[in-house]
């Protein structure tokens, strides 16, 4: 029977409070997807400067610009395949070995990265292998995040999972936090010449040690008791899981893409992107422009637990309709705000970062709209595509509506959430033709 997510509280859910186990398990996840996801998105912040280094230098800046922001893409277009596969396995063999080989996979491109030859060294084939390092990066991540997030939830009480949920969107959010910091510190630390010249290299270079970090925390993890004992009742589906999720859960598969574009449009255009837009557009220098970014992205790491709390307390899709509301009218403030007082921009940054947050609940949707035994395979298929065609085009079609209004980002922001607000309000008033207890959840 096709399904959508529901705030229906569940009869079936676990009254017991979070164990020290529970809080161990989100811990180490959190602190692992943290270091992978600073691996993943440290290439945004060094946007110019790979732009500089890996194209002609004869490129128009526009141009290079448009080009190193499609390597950018390209590694969310290469998301589906590593989630579906990853997300198969997870399925039928085990949501652990799954969530461990993600990181390990992460960690080997980002280390490649920060060796790479050059254009003036190597000519074409230095964007080409850049390329190639991007995707791998794309497949990874596209296995890690749907399963931190399939991992966690399964790990606590079921009226504990917009908690969950949103204190491992934190940790990952945290990753970008991360790859702020050390972005803020390479340029304060060096020249803009020794960073052409080197400088470059090193937030590449620790973030694959980071990446083994990560490979040697996730050790210390257990399997989920959810398909634990899924296995033992041998409840694991039999068919493909992506196809049994796609065959039966249609509706959820769509809720869930139409959410993952407004997860898209706070994490890419708001946080990644805007660093780079603040100097390109107000002529905000680069220390001063990520500082402001490490501050926003600091009020959406507590954004997103904020969030999960409130997915727990007024339902998941209640939550959603408050964050994307919210959101919405912050990015026009923010945008709006900076190009009149760019002196203003930290606090307004602040603002528009917390309500990122979010993006905390979406996985909490996500996770109850799928029944376990394909949980994985629904979920991971429905982000990563989502993502994929969102987020990995995003940056493209901001930077050319660019050409047309300077408050291009928060137009764009502000159109997705206004869906996502569309889309929660409909679920709310009764859309939704699903409750938990239609495919409940083994207890845990």
């Amino acid at each position: 029977m096709a399904t959508l997510p529901s705030d229906a509280p569940s009869p079936l859910a676990a009254p017991r409070p979070l164990s020290a186990r529970d809080i161990r398990t989100l811990g180490l996840a959190a602190l692992g997807g943290a270091l992978e996801f600073y691996d993943f998105i440290i290439f945004v912040f060094f946007t110019s400067v790979m732009g500089k280094l890996f194209f002609p230098p004869e490129t128009a800046d526009w141009l290079r610009q448009l080009q190193t922001f499609g390597l950018f893409a390209a590694g969310y277009l290469a998301r589906p395949l590593g989630g579906i596969v990853m997300a198969h396995f997870g399925d039928r063999t085990g949501r652990k070995r799954m969530f461990t080989l993600s990181v390990f996979l992460m960690s080997v491109p980002t280390l490649c990265m920060g060796l790479l030859p050059t254009f003036a060294t190597a000519g074409y084939a230095a964007p080409l292998l850049l390329l190639t390092l991007r995707l791998l990066q794309g497949a990874a991540v596209g296995g890690e995040v749907p399963g931190a997030w399939v991992f966690v939830s399964e790990h606590v009480p079921e009226r504990r999972v917009g908690l969950a949920c949103g204190t491992l969107t934190s940790g990952l959010t945290l990753g970008i936090l991360l790859g702020s910091l050390v972005a803020t510190a390479v340029n304060t630390a060096f020249t803009p010449e020794q960073v052409l010249a080197y400088g470059w290299r090193a937030p590449f270079v620790v973030g694959g040690v980071f990446g083994f970090l990560a490979v040697f925390l996730r050790r210390w993890l257990e399997e989920t008791p959810v398909f634990e004992e899924m296995r033992q009742r041998k409840a694991l589906v039999r068919e493909l899981p992506l196809k049994a999720a796609l065959k039966g859960h249609a509706p959820a598969v769509i809720v869930s893409m139409l959410f993952t574009w407004v997860l898209t449009a706070g994490i890419v255009v708001v946080i990644l992107m805007t660093p780079t837009l603040m100097q390109q557009l107000h002529a905000i220098p680069p220390a001063k422009a990520l500082a402001a970014n490490s501050v926003a992205t600091l009020t959406l790491t507590v954004g997103c637990i904020c969030f999960g709390l409130l997915a727990d307390r007024l339902g998941p899709t209640r939550a959603m309709a408050v964050g994307s509301g919210m959101l919405l009218v912050a990015a026009q403030l923010f945008y709006r705000g900076v190009a009149a007082a760019p002196e203003h921009l930290v606090p307004l940054y602040a603002g528009v970062g917390f309500c990122v947050g979010v993006a905390g609940v979406v996985p909490a949707v996500m996770v109850q709209a799928f029944p376990p035994a394909v949980r994985f395979s629904g979920l991971s298929f429905s982000y990563n595509v989502a993502y994929a065609l969102f987020g990995g085009l995003t940056p493209l079609a901001v930077t050319l509506a660019l050409k047309e209004s300077p408050l291009a980002p928060a137009h764009y922001v502000s159109a997705v959430c206004a869906v996502g607000l569309g889309v929660s309000l409909l679920l709310f008033r009764g859309f939704s033709a699903r409750s938990l207890d239609e495919h409940p959840t083994p207890s845990r």
